[in-house]
């Protein structure tokens, strides 16, 4: 009868644990996405939904081998579908004042594999974040 009494206590204790887990990332998510902090390295995109609707999101901009590249890391994600829906995108770099087209380019073969290496987070930002997929896509510039 004690077995079963501590068994049943441990599965509540585990349970509040992983909704208290679960809440922490939603609170966090809630927080960057109302407050969508900038930095030197962010950027804003400009997405289009079906109904050509304007969504700007503030994102991280990493730059590697003279590319530009923004990566889905949350999982609030609509920007990134809207950029697959609708690769033409408005985007404002870093330490500019207005918005410029770009076309969103999604990744695949070595040249994800690449920048997943290059472009990678540590177990705390993971772990804070739920350990969301990672998505990338490649900004061209459009004329």
């Amino acid at each position: 009868m004690k077995n079963n009494k501590t068994l049943k206590w441990s599965l509540v204790a585990a349970g509040v644990l992983f909704l208290a887990y679960i809440g922490s990332i939603v609170w966090f998510e809630a927080r960057l996405g109302y407050n969508q902090p900038q930095g030197s390295t962010s950027l804003v995109i400009a997405t289009f939904n079906e109904d050509n609707d304007r969504h700007e999101r503030v994102l991280r901009l990493e730059q590697i081998d003279g590319n530009n590249y923004i990566a889905a890391n949350h999982w609030p994600r609509a920007w990134y579908r809207q950029a697959l829906a609708n690769p033409n995108v408005e985007v404002k770099m870093p330490g500019e004042d207005s918005f410029q087209p770009y076309l969103a380019v999604s990744l695949e073969g070595a040249e994800e594999e690449h920048i997943r290496e290059v472009y990678s987070f540590g177990f705390e930002f993971r772990f804070r974040t739920g350990f969301p997929p990672r998505y990338f896509l490649r900004l061209d510039p459009r004329s």
